[in-house]
């Protein structure tokens, strides 16, 4: 699954976490902080998650080969 639409998959899957987690939370007097505590959770691991998987599926910089003999360097840029 080497695309953008990872992403959107694994979002619907967070989002059924978290609305398994808002209906399925153990009732009293911390309700709120459970759900707070596991949606929350949820959604930053999906960000950290998501801004690593499209940092690496398009990247800033172009990688560059240090392996190559010098007269085949000039046209990678490696003068």
């Amino acid at each position: 699954m080497a695309s953008g639409a990872a992403v959107v998959y694994i979002l619907l899957v967070v989002v059924g976490l978290s609305l398994a987690t808002w209906f399925l939370t153990p009732k009293g007097d911390n309700q709120t902080v459970w759900r707070s505590s596991i949606i929350l959770t949820l959604a930053m691991c999906y960000l950290m998650w998501a801004i690593t998987y499209l940092s690496q599926l398009h990247p800033l910089i172009q990688p560059m080969r240090s392996d190559l003999r010098p007269e085949f360097a000039e046209g990678y840029g490696m003068e």
